[in-house]
């Protein structure tokens, strides 16, 4: 098994390094592929060093699978060179609404997989659809979940390393009092919460809370109604989502807590006392996702509340990734 990152230096491809490790993923060769101005430095991997190759000449027939996490310009281009010679895991966007490839969280469809055949592309969801589907998921299997109302509060690494590095600066900024000028956000984000991720559609909705709609769809149950509101936060890593869940089926509130507590990749930690529930600045770094604050929605029948955190750049995107090969690997690849 050889295997190839794309991206190998942005924040997901570094991501994706450690989630190997951790994991212990099996592979003989590893291929670590970014930028032109990036090409021959070192990146050290297990006590290793590997030189960053680029991608205009790399011969993707030495690799079984390729992750790509270079953005959708990169995919759109690269992605179908490599899948002529192998298969590719894509972390952008490019592909996630295209019918004949699969869109996979491997605990919610891992009977989409099967679809990688058509293309040899699978896409990656979005980090925020990622852990709402993981919630969403059990209780949909028991209950018959009818609409979902999300808000969401995204942190900064969402955007990638600029995004991080600026709000570092923006705090600077204005501790030290001096004028804050936005480079990579439209307005403020320190001290500030901007309810405005990716672009405007014409609908008045954003391209973010569009992808939360479509990929839930995809991914889970097409009757499914969602609406979300999607908000970056002066949070480094690390996605919070409230979220307000109606179903079709009379509900056991207990029933829920015990299909969330059993759910794969979630962990419940709902204590009605102060900090009985689990906040970004916990998890960074984690590969579960956390559902607190649990509750009867009392203005509607047979509705819920509850609040879902997880590591946007782990279950968000690398770990998701990773496991969705460890799928691939165990169901096809032999």
């Amino acid at each position: 098994m050889n295997i190839a990152i794309v991206g190998a230096t942005g924040n997901v491809g570094r991501k994706l390094l450690e989630v190997l490790e951790k994991l212990n993923f099996k592979f003989d060769q590893l291929y670590l592929i970014a930028s032109d101005k990036s090409i021959g430095k070192k990146v050290n991997f297990k006590n290793k060093d590997y030189s960053l190759l680029g991608l205009n000449d790399f011969d993707f027939s030495k690799v079984q699978i390729v992750f790509f996490s270079a953005g959708s310009a990169i995919a759109q281009k690269w992605a179908p060179i490599a899948a002529k010679k192998t298969i590719v895991i894509d972390n952008s966007k490019y592909f996630r609404m295209d019918k004949d490839i699969p869109l996979i969280v491997p605990e919610v469809n891992p009977e989409s997989l099967a679809q990688y055949k058509n293309k040899n592309i699978i896409a990656n969801a979005n980090c925020s659809t990622i852990q709402l589907v993981l919630a969403l998921k059990p209780i949909h299997d028991k209950f018959k979940i009818k609409r979902v109302v999300t808000s969401t509060y995204q942190s900064v690494s969402g955007g990638g390393k600029n995004h991080m590095m600026e709000l570092e600066e923006q705090t600077k900024s204005v501790l030290e009092k001096k004028k804050v000028k936005s480079k990579n956000f439209t307005k403020q984000i320190a001290f500030n919460v901007i309810p405005h991720i990716d672009s405007f559609m014409a609908d008045g909705s954003t391209k973010e809370e569009w992808k939360m709609v479509v990929e839930t769809k995809k991914i889970l149950d097409p009757n499914i109604n969602l609406t979300a509101t999607c908000v970056r936060v002066p949070v480094f890593v690390g996605h919070s989502e409230s979220v307000n869940i109606e179903f079709e089926n009379n509900i056991d509130l207990e029933k829920v807590k015990s299909c969330l507590t059993s759910a794969p990749g979630c962990k419940v930690v709902d204590e009605h006392k102060d900090g009985g529930y689990v906040t970004p600045a916990e998890i960074d770094g984690d590969f579960i996702t956390y559902i607190s604050r649990i509750r009867e929605d009392k203005t509607q029948k047979n509705s819920i509340n509850m609040w879902v955190v997880s590591d946007n750049l782990l279950k968000g995107a690398a770990l998701n990734a990773v496991q969705i090969a460890q799928l691939l690997c165990k169901k096809y690849l032999k």
